[in-house]
């Protein structure tokens, strides 16, 4: 059965009676696990074959760039980016690449090289601090900034390297300060910028607030300029804060699986594509994300929490005898989509996943008679009684080799009883 007017059943008021907010622009999204997720302390940095898969996982969830490195970072990040952009270029995958770069000529000239052995058009994204507080602690001045901004995107362009401008901290910087670095980069060339709340300071409202600044500024040097929108999750705004520099104009986003990086991380890339995706603001399959979760998560070594949303173990289970019951009585009318809904924001099948009824000692007999049928077991009463019984003794929910063996154990009883 499909429902094609939601709104019989339920009713939004993320949007109320109100046209629902459109993005001014196209959204695109960035990944940057590959590179800014692995300045986390804490996380492992994988073989080149895997960062390899989970650029093949970028290209089917639809991610439109990333970050393959910083190259000038030394021999290993520059081997991985070459073999990434090779790979890109090889299996022909619709992405578009750039590496990270300091508004340094040794920064930029390993993208140059990189370049010219891969055949591939690599962006740099120069970057520069720019908040008050770090010219303070770098004893950094604007004519400085001005300086390193203009020496460092007009190398780049000489050499045939696109730019996109970055300035760190920009969450923190004064309006007067960023005007004047924005405009000399776009000047000198820079036909992409990017806002970073580096340290994951921003409100939505001051997200939105920045990104509108960024967009004037450099929709008034008359050049055809991007905007990205980079945030950390400090303050655990990180993707709330995309979805509002989205719709304040920036044209693309990013984010890392998982939120890995520095400190407490990046945006989540893996929620902010399922946001993204429940808004109508961009289609795509995400249906391959919980493998690309699982591939991040075991080659980088960082655990995928059991209640991390949409892609944790308990994203989609409920052993709650109430909430069961509503999704089973959705089975039984032979509706998928309304159980898929009925306790859930987030639709299991939009990942390419089920929901899954439990047994424990919060569960009704609906769970049991459920888990028995799914299970090809007759759901005698009795071995209902059994089971039901027995979940009610435990502290957590039974595994299925549990629930399985409870249905032996009845058996063999029954069997003794017969004999």
């Amino acid at each position: 059965m499909s429902h094609e007017n939601e709104r019989d059943l339920i009713y939004d008021w993320n949007v109320g009676d109100e046209p629902p907010a459109v993005p001014p622009r196209a959204v695109q999204v960035v990944d940057e696990t590959l590179r800014d997720g692995l300045q986390s302390p804490t996380v492992t940095d994988p073989s080149i074959e895997d960062k390899i898969r989970a650029l093949h996982y970028q290209a089917e969830i639809g991610v439109h760039g990333n970050d393959i490195g910083l190259p000038g970072a030394g021999p290993r990040a520059q081997e991985a980016a070459l073999a990434l952009a090779r790979e890109i270029v090889s299996a022909k995958l619709k992405i578009e690449p750039y590496c990270a770069a300091r508004t340094h000529k040794a920064d930029i000239d390993p993208i140059i090289e990189l370049t010219q052995k891969s055949g591939l058009r690599i962006e740099a994204a120069t970057f520069i601090g720019s908040s008050p507080i770090r010219q303070y602690a770098e004893d950094w001045d604007l004519d400085r900034l001005l300086r390193t901004t203009e020496e460092a995107v007009t190398y780049a362009e000489k050499n045939g390297v696109p730019v996109m401008y970055v300035t760190e901290d920009t969450t923190r910087a004064r309006p007067e300060i960023l005007r004047k670095l924005y405009t000399a980069a776009v000047r000198c060339g820079a036909r992409r910028v990017c806002v970073s709340d580096t340290v994951g300071h921003a409100t939505p409202e001051g997200a939105a607030r920045v990104v509108r600044f960024i967009r004037e500024v450099v929709d008034a040097t008359g050049e055809a300029v991007g905007v990205d929108w980079h945030g950390h999750r400090d303050r655990d705004l990180a993707v709330a804060n995309a979805l509002a520099a989205i719709l304040a104009g920036a044209d693309r986003v990013h984010g890392t699986m998982l939120g890995i990086g520095e400190r407490v991380g990046n945006a989540p890339l893996d929620l902010i594509l399922i946001n993204l995706k429940l808004l109508g603001w961009l289609d795509a399959d995400l249906r391959p994300l919980p493998a690309y979760a699982e591939l991040v998560s075991r080659t980088c070594k960082v655990p995928l929490p059991y209640n991390y949303p949409a892609i944790g173990r308990d994203a989609f289970r409920t052993a709650t005898g109430v909430h069961a019951a509503a999704v089973i009585k959705a089975v039984k009318k032979g509706d998928a989509w309304l159980a898929d809904r009925v306790y859930s924001s987030v639709p299991a099948g939009l990942l390419g996943l089920k929901q899954i009824i439990d047994v424990g000692p919060m569960s009704g007999e609906s769970n049991v008679i459920y888990w028995l049928t799914t299970h090809g077991y007759e759901p005698e009463r009795p071995l209902v009684e059994h089971i039901f019984r027995l979940a009610k003794t435990r502290e957590t929910t039974l595994t299925d080799e549990e629930l399985e063996a409870a249905v032996r154990d009845y058996r063999a009883r029954r069997g003794a009883s017969v004999g």
